[in-house]
């Protein structure tokens, strides 16, 4: 123990939790030491309990409020010896299934040789009165977790919150203290959530050298992660890779070059040549999209050709009994496909998509086959549900998600468990990124066909690739592109001002007796203060307070006080304000509070939730919903996702952040009836055409844009897109 050397040094039993903060380990603690009555302690105690007896190292100081306490540095614990202490320990509810009586009836049965039982030999248990084999087992497999679990959350304390210890401890148990101290840098991982500049810090302080292999293959992987999640490439060119590394690592060039190709050797990367560039990619990317491609071209080669005649009699069908006629383009698009084994299907707003995918449904229907209808988000689902008034699932839930111990993602549905449709439809597909669109054409069977609905011309997916785009681009697959606008939708000024946004031209921003307004504003500040008056009294005192239910502040950044941070901060003080009827909980620096509006940022499919009596399961990344409870005994909040009733468990509190403004990409797939845009001098960066176009086409009823006229025309004129390093349409040209 050299590192608490110049430390004191308290050892005893913990008799009582004063305070206990279970997201980052924070306690007040009572602790009987043998030489005073009590000493009170402070400090961080991962899954701390009553009765444990603990080794305390830090310094005493003295608080003007408290008196004098000891401020905890780092500590170590060790099981209670005596029986006393023993009973203490397991009545606290540390093991759950083993109460006051039950603890006594245990130490009574083996005395101090209790916790040995317990963890080697958990079925002597059963012979105790009141325990079966069943829970004689889950006991001993309490104990041995609790035990691993606080020696991880002890090693990490320094470097890691107690959720990446959990996440460590699920994916490899007790080893995983060895595990993380050979390799700090495993945890960069994605579903540990830790940055590499974070794993780096720990690595150094525990003796890793700066130019080890695993520095630097952590390094390489890094960057092209981070590029793929950040910037949507799926390779980088190398000299691009070698020199963001070296920035990164600050090691020597030759070094990074070969750590470089010696995961490409060993297959951890790829690489391939672009344009006459060397590229790498890490290989789940290349691998995604050569599976794309390949599976493209064969759902291409083995659909079956229906009978032209008799699908065009179903469309003549299909319009009587919906009293429309289907414009040319629509007829070709419902043929197409039938016929194709993939299509396209893009367009703007109003251009009758929904109206295709209607009637797509009904005639697969009347052919005999089935269909399954999906889209990348829960609300994009739940969208097209609406319009189609048929089931739709999203991608993940259509392919059975579910996830192993160690929190890996995995499908039940695959190359091995096949989609049994014979037709899928996925809306919203400009959503897709490559590793969910390799993943669900691995589940679809050969022979089956693949509709693609979306809008190209929005923003591209969040993570990594451009599928639709590519698909699109490479010509090799049977595209349907709608640009007339029908009647109705062209009395729409959203309708209107959204194509023209698309094809290069200014809105008209001065109009004021239709559906889309504009209200110049000439600072920020300014532009954020009258969208909050627009929320809290002008648009509820014209148009009723259920005008709120389903409006939506989209802006372009996160950041500046018109971005989703600012703005959610000032919405909540306005129109959900403290109040001494009102609950709240406060986590990472955020109140959440009974009456708020939130939004779910990850998809969860172990959520359970209740609407009308019937039980369901999973909340999804995008999901807004409100807080109608804050429960500090129970530590859960109560939300209604839209009449799914639903428990969150404090420590999910990080899948949560307000929703009374999100961001333009987080709006992706959604439609609300009322779309509020600050716009502004944002970063050139966010001040792009698609970005608007995208944000516009959100809204169904009113679209009311705040701020400078100048950025709206700057956006519009401003028709560049970050290139993607991409692979898949060159692959699929060239397979053509």
């Amino acid at each position: 123990m050299n590192e608490n050397k110049e430390l004191e040094k308290l050892t005893g039993v913990v008799e009582r939790i004063v305070f206990q903060n279970k997201e980052n380990g924070y306690a007040v603690i009572e602790i009987e030491t043998g030489e005073a009555e009590y000493e009170t302690i402070f400090g961080t105690f991962p899954l701390i309990s009553e009765g444990e007896v603990i080794a305390a190292y830090g310094t005493f100081v003295n608080s003007p409020k408290y008196g004098r306490q000891f401020k905890v540095e780092t500590y170590e614990k060790q099981l209670p010896r005596s029986k006393d202490m023993i009973i203490k320990y397991l009545s606290s509810g540390t093991i759950k299934g083993i109460g006051p009586a039950m603890a006594k009836k245990i130490v009574g049965r083996f005395g101090d040789q209790t916790f040995d039982v317990i963890e080697n030999n958990p079925e002597w248990l059963a012979d105790i009165n009141g325990i079966s084999e069943d829970r004689a087992k889950k006991i001993g497999d309490q104990f041995r977790d609790q035990n691993g679990l606080r020696n991880v959350m002890l090693f990490c304390s320094d470097f890691f919150s107690p959720s990446v210890s959990v996440r460590a401890f699920k994916r490899w148990g007790s080893s995983a203290v060895e595990v993380i101290r050979a390799d700090p840098y495993v945890l960069c991982e994605e579903n540990f959530g830790v940055s590499f500049e974070k794993a780096d810090k720990a690595a150094a302080a525990m003796g890793h050298p700066n130019d080890s292999d695993e520095r630097l293959f952590a390094g390489i992987k890094y960057v092209l992660n981070y590029n793929a999640e950040q910037n949507g490439h799926t390779y980088l060119p190398y000299d691009k890779l070698a020199k963001a590394t070296d920035q990164l690592l600050n090691t020597d060039t030759e070094k990074t070059a070969e750590a470089i190709n010696t995961l490409i050797d060993t297959g951890v990367c790829s690489k391939e040549k672009y344009d006459g560039r060397v590229c790498v990619s890490l290989k789940k990317y290349s691998d995604a999209e050569k599976y794309i491609c390949g599976k493209l071209r064969l759902l291409e080669g083995t659909t079956v050709i229906a009978d032209e005649k008799n699908i065009n009699r179903a469309i003549d069908t299909c319009e009587y009994e919906e009293g429309i006629t289907y414009a040319p383009m629509q007829r070709k698009a419902i043929i197409k496909s039938i016929n194709s084994g993939v299509m396209v299907l893009t367009g703007g707003p109003g251009t009758g998509k929904t109206t295709v995918i209607r009637a797509i449904i009904k005639i697969i229907s009347r052919l005999g086959m089935r269909y399954a209808l999906a889209a990348p988000t829960g609300r994009a689902a739940k969208r097209i549900s609406e319009a189609t008034s048929e089931e739709a699932k999203t991608i993940h839930r259509l392919l059975e998600v579910s996830y192993t111990e160690g929190d890996r993602q995995q499908f039940i549905k695959c190359k091995t468990n096949l989609l049994t449709e014979d037709v899928i439809i996925i809306d919203e597909a400009s959503m897709i990124d490559v590793l969910l669109m390799s993943a669900l054409l691995e589940a679809i069977k050969p022979g089956a066909k693949l509709v693609l609905i979306g809008d190209a011309d929005q923003l591209p997916s969040v993570g990594a690739g451009n599928v639709l785009d590519d698909i699109i681009r490479s010509d090799t697959v049977e595209t349907i592109h709608l640009t007339k606008i029908f009647r109705q939708a062209e009395q729409s000024l959203i309708v209107t001002n959204a194509h023209d946004i698309n094809e290069g031209r200014y809105p008209d921003l001065q109009t004021k007796n239709n559906d889309f307004f504009f209200l110049p504003r000439q600072s920020e500040e300014e532009t954020a203060e009258t969208i909050t008056q627009l929320c809290k009294y002008r648009l509820p005192k014209k148009y009723g307070e259920e005008i709120l239910d389903n409006l939506q502040i989209i802006t372009p950044t996160r950041l500046s006080c018109c971005g989703v941070e600012a703005l959610n901060v000032r919405l909540q003080a306005s129109l959900n304000p403290p109040s001494v009827n009102k609950k709240e909980k406060k986590a990472r620096g955020v109140v959440f509070r009974e009456g708020d509006k939130v939004m779910q940022i990850k998809n969860n499919y172990d959520i359970v939730w209740i609407k009308d009596e019937v039980e369901g399961s999973g909340i999804y990344n995008g999901d807004v919903g409100k807080i109608i409870k804050v429960d500090n005994a129970a530590e859960e909040l109560i939300i209604d996702f839209e009449g799914r009733i639903t428990e969150y468990d404090y420590s999910l509190l990080d899948e949560l952040e307000h929703a009374y403004a999100v961001t333009v990409h987080k709006s992706q797939g959604s439609e609300y009836n009322t779309v509020i845009i600050p716009a502004f001098r944002f970063s050139k960066r966010l001040l792009t055409r698609n970005l608007l176009y995208t944000a516009v086409t959100r809204a169904q009823q009113m679209v009311i844009i705040v701020g400078d006229a100048q950025a709206v025309c700057d956006m519009v004129d401003n028709d560049r897109q970050t290139k993607r390093y991409t692979s898949l349409c060159e692959r699929l040209s060239d397979f053509s």
